[in-house]
């Protein structure tokens, strides 16, 4: 697993703001990943569940959805950097999402990422995160996204 940075309390972060986090190691994304994640959702449009359909359509295969993508940043953010010194940290959003790319079945991905913004919030702080997820061999990143974690001491 990638080293992630440490941050021994979130009063560090803001000396890391625009500073690049990562990346962290690559994750394969197969069918099986894509049909759990169909199974979840209710989402089983053919283009991420039927291989057959799929194969003659726009991608020559299955693709991620989207918010599969955006689902596995906690997986791949805490490679990224780490807080200590909190009570806990909770998923408090995201801003800016997009899917720049589509994510073919059986790719890797990876995750890069810097601090966007840092700000105390009442009994703790909040951290924006800049996330962008590429795909091994890919041009363009398959989603680039800002989290939002705060964090309780």
């Amino acid at each position: 697993m990638a080293e992630p940075r440490i941050f021994s309390s979130p009063e560090e972060l803001p000396g890391a703001v625009g500073e690049p986090l990562g990346p962290s190691e690559w994750l394969l994304v197969d069918q099986h990943r894509i049909d759990q994640f169909a199974e979840a959702t209710g989402d089983h449009q053919w283009i991420h569940t039927d291989q057959e359909r799929a194969a003659t359509g726009p991608f020559g295969a299955t693709i991620a959805h989207g918010y599969l993508t955006l689902a596995l940043l906690p997986v791949l953010t805490p490679q990224l950097l780490r807080v200590e010194g909190v009570r806990m940290a909770l998923n408090y959003g995201s801003n800016r999402v997009r899917f720049p790319a589509p994510l073919p079945v059986d790719s890797r991905v990876r995750a890069h990422g810097s601090v966007a913004n840092v700000e105390p919030v009442p009994g703790g702080w909040q951290l924006t995160l800049a996330v962008t997820v590429e795909r091994e061999g890919g041009a363009r990143p398959v989603c680039a996204a800002e989290t939002i974690t705060r964090f309780a001491l």
